[in-house]
Parts: structure tokens; C-alpha cells; sequence
């Protein structure tokens, strides 16, 4: 198969066809939700109009289909991950799948004086799940902080992790806000020493670059599908196959179950023990495509493509001196640029670059202990992604150069 340029690859993604004010759309918000190609469109579209029916509970050929194809998306998403089939449970985002483990596995295994070891640098997503597990539990919560560059701090997470009370690492991958890339398997192997069980938040991250949940030894693994060009809705959480054997339903109901009588039911096998109810099946489906779609175009390939995009965006901000940004400089950051413009607040950042067409996110970005310890009430911050182009690059600069140039009249 031939390799498509990566001006061929954004032709892929009808919306970026468009024009927002009259200009050439530049969506810089990939972090928050990334676009859909057309191959994951038609997918949501060829289920509904041809294979519509409910799953693993028909015998007849439009739920036999139905069926295939949502098990095939599963196989798709594993494989991306390099994740046991059976390992894989799908969610609607990476929420409920933080908040499956939070109310499976922490309320099981997490007693009084327990630690729930975290990071200033999480999404509240990684945050709060583990406050109400801790406030059922008697854990407590205690936070690892970050170095002035933006990295974890990896002395006070040894530290933290020598107290011996830590039973649980929650942890992510890429922060949304900073862009850097932890070290996941050091991590975890440090956390396994000390007999804790690790989850990573990887929102940020499958989409990104090459991912194998096996290689980094992690015990849980929460993804979203909607961020790697897939619909909304449809999600992943993978866990070692013998910790969701141990865990308790997250819910109950149909289709996960083996046997029900009127005092007790027993369980079906993995993965659909955790998936209970109609689950949305066109989306994983869906998701299925994008995954596929993300492997045909190389992981490795993905993220050297946007290693280029944030070391050219990382030189051409230096032409402006009011642009303050946060996060490590070095192959440990991810296209991500967290920043502020020296004496406008970053609302009127992203109001000003939308009537240029440019997409950026503005605020606490769900991270306000981040916040807090850079200092800052919110940040603007443009993400870049596998349709992004130089292009983009250089029309947002020029823009927060009018930005400047207008505040200083």
C-alpha cells in the first residue's frame, strides 16, 4: 500500500472542507475532540441503513451481522493496543471508564489508610473518581507534583511511593494541558514494587502514538474513542483479564449476565460481564473503523508527524514575546501548547482567533490543580493532530501577532 501525504490524509475529513467567517478552518482543539474522517461517517451510516439490529441475542442474519461487526471493531481496538480481545471493554468515554475501575476494583480492594497515589498534572476525569472511591473506602488521595519545566516529578513520586500505603497509581499518559509524555512503564514498574496496581489514563495518548498496553505492564488502561477519529460514545477501558475475573460488575442487566434467578444471577464471560444493556452499537463499530484506520496509517508514522508539527510550532511562538507556554521542551511532549498572552485572558484569545477560523480551547481545561500549581486561572491551547499542516501552524501565529498588535493600541 502506498503511504498518502498528509495533505492526501486531510482530505479525508469532509469538515475541514469547510469555511468558518469566511475563512480557511483551522482546528486546533484535537486535544478536546479530534475530527472524523469520512470512512468513520459512512460507517455510522452503512450500520443504519443495512445491518441495524440488537447483538449477541439474535439468531437470525441481521443480528448475526450486527453481531460480527462489534466484535470485529473489538478485535480492531485490541490490536491497535496489543491488548488480549478479552481484555477489552467498551465504554462510552474515558470517564465512565476511570469511574468502572473507581466502583469495581477500589471499592473491593481499597480499606482505611490506603493511598490512592495521583498526579497534579491530571484531568479532574482521573481526580474525582478516586475523591468518592476514597471517601467509600477510608483512602485517602495524595497528589504528585510536577517539576517547573512540566514534567512529573519523579523523586516525589518514589518518595510517595515509599510510604507503603499506596495501593493504586492513577496516572496519564500525555497531559491534555502540558503535552508532556510520562514515563508509563517506569512508572509502573516503580508502583509494581511496591505491590501497586497502576491505570492510565490514555485519552491522550492512543491516539497519538504507538500504544502497547502489554509492553508498559499496566494493570488498567482507559481510553477514548471519539479522540482518535472515531464518534462519540464509544470508548475502551482494557484491564488485565484476571483483575475484571475479580472485579464486581460495574452494572447490571442484560447481556451480561449467564444465569439469573429470582435471589441471585451469576455472570457472563469476559468482556460482556461489563457491558451490560444495549450497548451503542454503531459507534463501536464505528470506532472499529478508526482504529483500522489509524493502523493503516502507522502509529509510529502519527507521531512523527506531529513531533514535526510541535517542534516547528515550538520555533515559530518564539516570534512572540508575550506568548508565555507551558510544558517541557524535548521528545517528551506531545503536540500540545498550553499558553497565555501576556495581559488578555485566554477567553479573549480563543474569541479573537475564532474570527480568524482558528479552533483553540480556552480555560482550566478540567485540570485546576494543574492550574494552580503553574500559577494561572486558565490557559488557551491549540492541539495538533494527523490532519494538521505547517499551514495551520503559520495562520495561527499570524493571527496572535494581530492579537498582540490590537491589544497594544
Amino acid at each position: 500500500m502506498s503511504i498518502r501525504s498528509w495533505e492526501e490524509v486531510r482530505q479525508d475529513f469532509p469538515i475541514l472542507q469547510r469555511t468558518v467567517n469566511g475563512k480557511r478552518l483551522v482546528y486546533l482543539d484535537s486535544t478536546a475532540t479530534a475530527q472524523k474522517p469520512r470512512q468513520v461517517i459512512e460507517a455510522l451510516s452503512h450500520f443504519y441503513e443495512h445491518t441495524n439490529a440488537n447483538i449477541h441475542r439474535g439468531s437470525y442474519s441481521l443480528s448475526m451481522e450486527s453481531t460480527h461487526l462489534y466484535e470485529e471493531a473489538r478485535a480492531r481496538v485490541a490490536s491497535l493496543i496489543h491488548a488480549p480481545e478479552n481484555g477489552v471493554v467498551f465504554t462510552r468515554n474515558t470517564t465512565e471508564a476511570i469511574n468502572l475501575v473507581a466502583r469495581t476494583w477500589a471499592l473491593d480492594h481499597l480499606k482505611q489508610g490506603d493511598q490512592i497515589l495521583v498526579t497534579e498534572m491530571e484531568h479532574h476525569s482521573n481526580l474525582v473518581p478516586w475523591h468518592i472511591a476514597a471517601r467509600a473506602t477510608g483512602a485517602s488521595v495524595v497528589g504528585v507534583g510536577i517539576t517547573p519545566e512540566g514534567r512529573l516529578d519523579l523523586q516525589d513520586y518514589q518518595q510517595k511511593l515509599a510510604s507503603g500505603n499506596v495501593k493504586l497509581v492513577a496516572v496519564t499518559h500525555i497531559s491534555n494541558a502540558l503535552g508532556t509524555i510520562n514515563p508509563i512503564q517506569d512508572l509502573t514498574c516503580m508502583a509494581h514494587q511496591v505491590g501497586a496496581v497502576v491505570l492510565v489514563d490514555g485519552a491522550q495518548s492512543v491516539p497519538h502514538l504507538p500504544v502497547d498496553v502489554q509492553a508498559l505492564d499496566v494493570d488498567f488502561y482507559a481510553f477514548s474513542g471519539h479522540k482518535m477519529c472515531g464518534p462519540t460514545g464509544a470508548s475502551a477501558l482494557y484491564a488485565r483479564p484476571e483483575l475484571l475475573e475479580s472485579m464486581s460488575p460495574f452494572l447490571g442487566g442484560g447481556d451480561m449476565i449467564d444465569q439469573v434467578y429470582i435471589d441471585h444471577s451469576t455472570y457472563a464471560d469476559l468482556p460482556n460481564k461489563f457491558e451490560a444493556g444495549t450497548p451503542a452499537i454503531a459507534e463501536v463499530i464505528a470506532l472499529g473503523v478508526a482504529a483500522q484506520y489509524l493502523q493503516d496509517l502507522g502509529m509510529e508514522r502519527v507521531f512523527q508527524h506531529e513531533q514535526e508539527l510541535i517542534g516547528y510550532a515550538l520555533e515559530r511562538i518564539q516570534e512572540i514575546p508575550e506568548l508565555i507556554q507551558y510544558g517541557p521542551i524535548g521528545p517528551d511532549r506531545a503536540g500540545v501548547i498550553g499558553f497565555n498572552l501576556q495581559g488578555i485572558h485566554s477567553h479573549d484569545v480563543a474569541g479573537f482567533l475564532d474570527e480568524h477560523a482558528i479552533c483553540v480551547r480556552s480555560g482550566h481545561h478540567c485540570a485546576q490543580p494543574l492550574m494552580r500549581a503553574l500559577g494561572v486561572g486558565s490557559t488557551a491551547r491549540a492541539s495538533f493532530y494527523l490532519y494538521n499542516t505547517r499551514q495551520d501552524i503559520d495562520l495561527w501565529i499570524e493571527a496572535l501577532k494581530d492579537i498582540v498588535s490590537f491589544f497594544k493600541e
